[in-house]
């Protein structure tokens, strides 16, 4: 896992959506955008100009993986 500003080329013209574990009222909001190679950027939707995430398709899985079993709860 990396952690990136929105200046890496990577995430220039990347087309972020919230995700769908994150709640609709202002909370705990991220955004996730597709890169290749099957790799995922995850930022959060409060600060979208503050650094991103940049996780291996290994890496993805687990954290949604986590996500599901309540592991980050």
């Amino acid at each position: 896992m990396n952690t990136y500003d929105n200046h890496n080329p990577d995430l220039i013209g990347a087309t972020w959506r919230k995700a769908s574990y994150s709640n609709g009222n202002g909370g705990d909001c991220v955004e996730v955008t597709n890169l290749d190679s099957g790799r995922r950027a995850v930022r959060d939707s409060k600060n979208p100009a503050g650094p991103a995430l940049i996780l291996s398709p290994v890496q993805w899985a687990a954290f949604t993986t986590g996500i599901r079993t309540g592991e980050f709860s």
